[in-house]
């Protein structure tokens, strides 16, 4: 499991990505003092209940949704943000953030 410590870094730089954009576990990661992409991840499923981070904002390295439980769900609600998805999946390199 990711420290206390990393997850509030994590969680806190989740809450900023503005709607309509989006970053990868990496990119959160590097924002960090010392948590990879695969503890991004590991927070992100892991998100307690009730909470209101954009979780679906943070997407893989390749701009694509990673597949999981909640991808269509994911995809749903960057679709509703206005993210438009190429026809391999991908996301324009335009909204990524920062």
């Amino acid at each position: 499991m990711v420290r206390s410590e990393l997850l509030e870094q994590i969680y806190t730089i989740v809450a900023q990505i503005p709607p309509g954009r989006v970053t990868t576990y990496g990119r959160v990661a590097k924002m960090t003092e010392g948590a990879t992409a695969r503890m991004v991840g590991t927070a992100m499923r892991h998100l307690p209940d009730g909470h209101e981070l954009p979780w679906h904002r943070v997407i893989n390295a390749s701009r694509r949704v990673t597949e999981h439980e909640g991808a269509a769900r994911q995809r749903e609600r960057l679709w509703a943000e206005g993210v438009i998805f190429d026809a391999s999946g991908r996301v324009s390199p335009d909204v990524m953030w920062p």
